[in-house]
C-alpha cells in the first residue's frame, strides 16, 4: 500500500475546519499524520444545516484555501461530516433463515439479516438518508450470541441495529457545498461518530461513556458501551443559547457577552454570571440525562461523560455535568495518542474524519469509497476489539 493523503472537512455553525493528513503506507495500524490545517468562520449555516449555500460555499473555499497553503498542494477530493440537528437514530429489528445446508452462518447471511432490518424500518424515515448501520446484538435459534455469528450453525439469526440517519436534504445540501467549493466528496460521516475515534480510549468505549461535543448551535452526542456505537443524537442547543443568556441577564451586547462568555474580563459580577451561565448548561445536561434515561444509560455509564467541543471550555462545566448527570465528568481534548500537533477539541471532528478515512482506504482498486461502501462501520470498530 502507497502511503496516501487523507482529507477531513468540518462544515460547522461556527467555524470550517479542514485537516490533511498522510497514511503510511507500511504502518497500517498508526493514526493519520497532520500535514496541513485551514479554518475559517462559517457564514450560511444554522443548527449545522445549510441556509445560505454560496455564503456556505465561500466559507469552506476559505478554509481550503488555508489548508491547501498549509499542505503545500491543492485539495481534491475529501470525506466530510454532518452535525445538522437532522441527524437522528431509528433501532431495528431482522430476522432471516439461514442458507446453507448445513446452517453454517455465512457474510451473506449477516449481510442479509442486515438489510431485513433496514427494511423493516425504511418506511418509517421518509425523507431520511441512512448514514451508518450498526448491529448491536446478534441472536441465533433464540440463544444470544457473543462474539461473531459467521461460522456458528443454527437455523434462525436475527439482529438488533442502529441506523443512524439524516434529512436527506441537509446531507444532499452539504455535500452540494463542498463540491461547489472545488472538492469531491468521497463520503460522509456523522460527527458524533468522528469525535468519537480521536477522542475516547478503547476503555472508555468498553466500560460505557457518553462523548458530548459543545457546538454553538448544536449539541452532538454518542453513547458507547462494549466498543460500539448504541446511540448516536443531535440536539438543536449550543453555547450561544450561553451567550444569548448573558446578554439578556446582563443587558449588554452580544458581542460584549460572547467575549465574557470566552473568558474575558468582565465588570460584572462573577456571581451574578456563573448563575446565568450555570443554569443554561443545567439545561442542556437535564437534556441529555431524558436521552440517557431514553436509552437505558442514565447513571450507568463507568466512564462518565467526555466533553468536547467549543462550548467544553466554559469554566465549571465539569461540576455541573457531573451533578446533573451523576457521572463522572472531565473535558477531554484529542487522545494522547493522536497527532500532537492538534491539541485543541475544536478539532476533533475533522481529525476524526481524516481517521474514519484512512480506515477506508482500498489497496487495489482506486474506486471512490462512497461508490462502494455500504454505509456500514462495524467493519472500523473491529480493528479495535479485544
Amino acid at each position: 500500500m502507497k502511503e496516501q493523503t487523507i482529507v477531513g472537512i468540518d462544515v460547522g455553525t461556527y467555524q470550517v475546519k479542514v485537516v490533511v493528513a498522510k497514511v503510511s503506507g507500511k504502518d497500517t495500524v498508526a493514526l493519520p499524520q497532520i500535514i496541513g490545517t485551514g479554518f475559517a468562520e462559517s457564514r450560511g449555516l444554522r443548527n449545522g444545516y445549510i441556509v445560505n449555500p454560496e455564503d456556505a460555499t465561500r466559507s469552506v473555499q476559505s478554509a481550503l484555501f488555508q489548508a491547501e497553503k498549509s499542505a503545500g498542494f491543492p485539495i481534491k477530493h475529501a470525506y466530510i461530516s454532518i452535525s445538522s440537528v437532522g441527524v437522528d437514530e431509528i433501532f431495528s429489528h431482522g430476522e432471516i433463515i439461514t442458507s446453507r445446508a448445513d446452517s453454517e452462518v455465512t457474510d451473506s447471511d449477516i449481510e442479509k439479516v442486515m438489510q431485513d432490518s433496514e427494511e423493516r424500518v425504511a418506511e418509517h424515515i421518509p425523507n431520511r438518508k441512512i448514514l451508518h448501520d450498526v448491529p448491536l446484538a446478534f441472536t441465533l435459534d433464540g440463544d444470544r450470541v457473543l462474539g461473531r455469528p459467521r461460522g456458528l450453525r443454527g437455523t434462525k439469526l436475527e439482529v438488533d441495529a442502529l441506523f443512524v440517519n439524516v434529512i436527506e436534504q441537509h446531507l444532499a445540501d452539504m455535500v452540494a457545498v463542498v463540491e461547489a467549493a472545488g472538492v469531491v466528496v468521497e463520503d460522509v460521516i456523522a460527527a458524533p461518530l468522528a469525535t468519537s475515534f480521536v477522542v475516547l480510549s478503547k476503555a472508555q468505549k468498553r466500560a460505557g461513556c457518553v462523548v458530548a461535543n459543545l457546538g454553538a448551535e448544536t449539541l452532538s452526542l454518542a453513547v458507547y458501551e462494549n466498543n460500539l456505537p448504541l446511540s448516536v443524537k443531535v440536539f438543536p442547543v449550543g453555547s450561544n443559547d450561553i451567550t444569548n443568556d448573558i446578554a439578556l441577564g446582563l443587558k449588554i451586547p452580544l458581542e460584549e457577552a460572547e467575549k465574557i462568555k470566552r473568558g474575558g474580563n468582565s465588570p460584572y459580577s462573577k456571581r451574578k454570571l456563573d448563575e446565568i451561565i450555570n443554569s443554561r448548561l443545567a439545561d442542556i445536561f437535564e437534556l441529555l440525562d431524558i436521552h440517557l434515561k431514553k436509552i437505558k444509560r442514565d447513571g450507568l455509564l463507568p466512564a462518565g461523560i467526555i466533553l468536547t467541543g467549543g462550548g467544553a471550555n466554559l469554566s465549571g462545566i465539569e461540576e455541573v455535568g457531573k451533578a446533573a448527570l451523576r457521572l463522572p465528568s472531565r473535558v477531554s481534548g484529542l487522545d494522547p495518542s493522536t497527532n500532537g500537533k492538534l491539541k485543541d477539541p475544536t478539532w476533533a471532528v475533522a481529525y476524526g474524519i481524516c481517521v474514519w478515512g484512512a480506515s477506508n482506504q482500498s489497496e487495489t482498486t482506486g474506486i471512490n469509497i462512497a461508490k462502494q461502501a455500504k454505509n456500514s462501520i462495524v467493519r472500523w470498530f473491529s480493528q479495535f476489539l479485544p
